[in-house]
């Protein structure tokens, strides 16, 4: 039981305050004056201004409440390494051992693991949630058993007691990791880019002065190479091909280090063109001929070379050369000199006018052979004596025109290997209401080669697609395209179509035929097999990083596409592989983050540790005890650690009464001031000094 005097005045404060002034004036005039009974006037004020103060007695029935400590045990990745598992089951059997033996004391427990998305440990975070579930005013310390690898000491709350790191792991640990420093996330094919990587030894390392690094690309051949330990390493790099290249690098694991989680890295890097350089030969001027145009111009990243035969050769109009507006067509210097520099060549509705020589058609031939990609958008001169059929492109060429020229309205048509081949795949879907528009003229083909994904009047090929050699051909036999660009009859998906076969013909990875491609969210494997065959491939064979295999399924997703969505069970370099088609993807990070650095440290949670007078002591040099430390003071030394009582309590019962009741005040006021009447009569009233 408590008690305490608390005032509940009659009259407000400031009353209260005046009236008391007022009375020290009275009673210092009364001393001036020199009357006897001026302490007496005194008193009676402070008997009536404590009336007015009106005190009370208040007495409360408390109940002590226990102290409380908080004990995050932290069992993320990092905590599994070597013994630090078992350091830490002996740590927490020991703290609850001996905080049991302290009175009016408990202990909360908290264990918190990895972070989500590779966050790492969020012991702070852990902390945090664990003290807002107590009062404040009864937690007496908090004890983190951790290896100090904190990864959010940002979040550090304001602990009222002290905070204590027992750390794991052992003095002589040591471990080898490989950092990537430096790694774009693109790279332009054919320019090289370097790379910065570092093999270094953490904790108590043996000094080895070199180590071997292994280079793996796609999941191809290894190469082994000889490196420096703890120096930066500059690797130069050029990518082998678009799209995505997945480059491992990875260290052996060596006795005695720690763990092999960190010894590799792998690095994804998207394989872009700088710029695309496209040669655009147009024949004649015609009204489709600015669509190919605005397709090329409208891509920041195309540099664009078009020539338009405005004046051919059996043109005699005896205008001089000197005199013509024009610039010649530097055949030799495109076709012979710099052919090999363009990414794609373009002959729109061209024909044999003696213009180029053959040796020149016969090296563009070559030039596909050997990787260049053609396109040929024909119109009625196709078939025609002059067609470039009758010229050295015939050789890879996929089609041979029939002389004939359809010259009627035909909507185009996707075939059923169109509703499957990425270039043509889906654009139903982007038909205007009403269907795709009208064309008026068709060159009739016949294939030899190839794929026919549209087709056109009665059903004859329109568009053919072919590989050739390393590169690639396409042949679209109408040169009426420009229709659905300019909305007739509600046009049709013209610059999409375009785009997709400029970016087939430039090999774009996303628009292969047979593919196989996999990307990761979280540990989610999304694996999409693409394929223009009939019928479903079969299953697909995943490799993990552990050499596991799995086999799994691919159900249709879409025409001529297969997807299936797979849970990776552990974060990694996975090989997908199916028939002839082989797929590297990496799942999560080579190294977690809970692996970066691995060595047990007090170094994180120094500040926070010192802020609140708390220690850091190591697990293998045995459990602390704990002691009760005053609030403010020291809280850890040589083998201990302390934490402040708190003494909180919750009041049970309140009783409040009166000091004196309001009579008694008032008679205790009126005596004093009788007495004072009285002393001052007996003496006259005014104290006289001398003698008489």
């Amino acid at each position: 039981m408590t008690a305490s005097v608390i005032l509940a005045p009659l009259v407000p404060v400031v009353v209260l305050w005046v009236l008391a002034g007022l009375a020290v004036a009275f009673v210092a005039l009364a001393l001036w004056r020199g009357l006897a009974g001026w302490w007496l006037r005194g008193l009676t004020a402070c008997a009536l201004l404590a009336a007015l103060a009106n005190p009370s007695l208040q007495e409360e029935e408390r109940a002590p409440l226990s102290d409380i400590v908080l004990l995050v045990v932290d069992e993320s990745s990092s905590q599994r390494l070597g013994d630090r598992a078992a350091q830490t089951a002996e740590a927490v059997a020991a703290i609850e051992a001996k905080v049991a033996g302290m009175e009016n004391t408990e202990l909360r427990v908290v264990r918190f693991g990895d972070g989500p998305e590779d966050a790492g440990s969020l012991a702070m975070t852990a902390l945090a949630e664990a003290l807002s579930e107590e009062p404040r005013a009864r937690v007496a310390g908090a004890i983190l058993i951790s290896d100090g690898q904190v990864h959010d000491m940002g979040l550090v709350p304001a602990l009222p007691a002290p905070l204590h790191l027992l750390m794991t792991g052992r003095e002589a640990d040591w471990d080898r990791r490989l950092v990537v420093k430096n790694a774009p996330a693109f790279a332009i094919l054919g320019e090289e880019v370097t790379l910065t990587l570092r093999i270094e030894d953490q904790g108590a390392a043996p000094g080895a002065e070199e180590a071997d690094l292994t280079i793996t690309v796609d999941g191809g051949a290894p190469q082994t190479y000889r490196v420096p330990v703890g120096q930066d390493l500059d690797l130069p790099v050029v990518l082998p091909h678009g799209g995505m290249n997945v480059l491992q690098f990875a260290t052996p694991a060596v006795e005695g280090e720690l763990t092999e989680r960190n010894n590799a890295a792998v690095v994804q890097m998207n394989g872009v063109r700088d710029r695309l350089r496209v040669l655009l030969v147009s024949g004649e001027p015609h009204a489709g001929e600015r669509v190919w145009r605005n397709l090329l111009k409208s891509d920041a990243s195309v540099d664009l070379v078009h020539f338009t035969i405005l004046r051919p050769p059996e043109k005699q109009d005896g205008i001089p050369v000197t005199e013509l507006s024009l610039i010649a067509f530097p055949t030799r210097e495109l076709f012979v000199e710099k052919i090999e520099e363009f990414d794609l060549i373009i002959f729109d509705r061209y024909r044999m006018r003696g213009i180029l020589p053959m040796s020149y058609l016969e090296n563009v031939a070559n030039y596909v052979s050997n990787g260049g990609t053609v396109l040929v958008a024909a119109g009625p001169e196709f078939g025609a004596v002059d067609s470039l059929w009758r010229s050295p492109l015939a050789e890879v060429l996929p089609v041979e025109p029939t002389a004939r020229v359809i010259e009627r309205a035909f909507v185009p048509e996707l075939t059923d290997l169109g509703r499957r081949h990425p270039v043509t795949e889906g654009l139903e879907a982007l038909a205007p209401e009403g269907g795709w528009g009208r064309w008026f003229r068709q060159v009739e083909v016949s294939p030899r080669a190839g794929q026919v994904v549209m087709q056109g009047a009665d059903g004859r090929p329109l568009l053919v697609l072919d590989r050739v050699g390393e590169g690639r051909v396409a042949v679209l036999a109408s040169d009426h395209a420009w229709l659905w660009g300019r909305g007739f009859e509600g046009g049709g998906p013209q610059l999409e179509l375009l785009r997709r076969l400029a970016h087939w013909m430039l090999k774009e990875p996303e628009l292969e035929e047979e593919a196989l491609t996999a990307t990761a969210r979280g540990q989610a494997l999304t694996i999409t097999r693409r394929t223009v065959a009939e019928g479903p491939p079969g299953d697909v064979t995943v490799t993990g990083p552990d050499g596991a295999e799995v086999v799994l399924p691919m159900p249709e997703a879409g025409p001529g596409k297969f997807e299936t969505v797979w849970q990776a069970p552990v974060v990694g370099l996975y090989r997908l592989e199916q028939g002839d088609l082989v797929r590297v993807v990496a799942v999560g990070p080579s190294a977690p983050r809970e692996f970066e650095a691995t060595i047990a440290t007090g170094e994180v949670m120094a500040e926070a540790v010192a802020a609140t007078n708390g220690g850091v002591l190591r697990v293998e040099e045995g459990a602390p005890d704990i002691r009760l430390v005053r609030e403010g003071r020291p809280a850890a030394g040589r083998g201990w650690i302390g934490i402040t009582p708190r003494g909180a309590y919750v009041t049970e019962d309140v009783s409040v009464a009166p000091v004196l009741p309001a009579w008694a005040w008032l008679l205790l006021a009126a005596a004093l001031a009788v007495a004072a009447w009285l002393l001052e009569g007996r003496r006259g009233g005014r104290r006289v000094s001398g003698t008489a």
